[in-house]
Parts: C-alpha cells; structure tokens; sequence
C-alpha cells in the first residue's frame, strides 16, 4: 500500500533556502548555489525570510536548523527557511518566480537594499573608531595590572 503524496501546500513540500545558498563567502562546494557576483555577504534567514514576505510568499522560519555542510555551529549561521513554491494545482504562488533559483536570486538581490544591512554600512566607521580606543584602554589596563603585580611580589621578597 503506497503512501498518499503530501499537497503542494504542506509545510513539508515547501522549498529550504538555507543561508548558505546566497553566501559569497561560501565556495560552490560549501554549499553556494547562485553566482558569486550576485551573492551576498553572509546573510542571514531572517533576511531572507524578511525579503520572501514583503514580496507575498508563504514563509515558514525554522530557526533551529543548520545546514549539514555548515562547519560553524555560531547562532548566526542556524536558521533555515522554507517557502511555498507552488499552489496545489501545480502552478506558481507567485508568477515571476516559478522555480527556487529565481527566489534566490530575488533574495540575494534585495537583501542589500534592507534598512539592517543599510543602517549597519552607514555608522561602521563611528564604530572602527571607538573600537580602536577600546583597544587602547585595554592595554594601558593590562599594562598597569601588570606593574602592580611586579611591584607587589617585589615587596612581598
């Protein structure tokens, strides 16, 4: 007896766009699948999840899967979203994407345009700035803690 096949429209039949798909740090071989100039600096799944709504596709984020070829268990790389493709006739939720290379692309392409990786360009060098004093600190701090401890043994002999 042979299962009944699940409906276009089950959670399970939906497509995975893992992160790592639109990554252009990531070779063919870990796992890219659109060209390297269309690519985006690691993104992220809510980004994609972000970008797959505003445009009208039913979106599901699991945010707890990883991609298996994923080397790097960082909470910044989990995530996995799965999209509704097509209805349960067979055709297209949405017209101009009809397979899930041309929602790749789309994502990849207006990931960039969002306001978190626009706002984040925007003050990097306010905070390059900062950063380099912090360093600064620190190390006058170790410095000092380091000349106590000297001094301290010293007067301890």
């Amino acid at each position: 007896m042979a299962a009944a096949a699940a409906s276009l429209s089950d959670k399970e039949r939906f497509i995975c766009i893992y992160p790592a798909y639109l990554n252009n740090k990531k070779t063919i071989a870990e796992g890219r699948r659109i060209p390297i100039d269309k690519a985006v600096e690691n993104p992220t799944s809510t980004e994609i999840q972000d970008v797959c709504a505003a445009v009208g596709f039913n979106v599901l984020l699991e945010k707890n899967k990883m991609y298996p070829r994923e080397w790097n268990r960082d909470v910044q790389y989990r995530g996995r979203v799965r999209i509704q493709l097509k209805q349960d006739d067979g055709n297209p939720c949405l017209p101009q994407f009809p397979t899930r290379k041309s929602v790749m692309l789309y994502a990849a392409e207006t990931i960039p345009k969002l306001k978190t990786r626009t706002q984040k360009m925007g003050g990097s060098d306010q905070s390059l700035q900062q950063g380099e004093g912090g360093k600064k600190e620190f190390a006058a701090v170790v410095a000092e803690r380091t000349l106590r401890r000297v001094v301290s043994s010293r007067w301890q002999r």
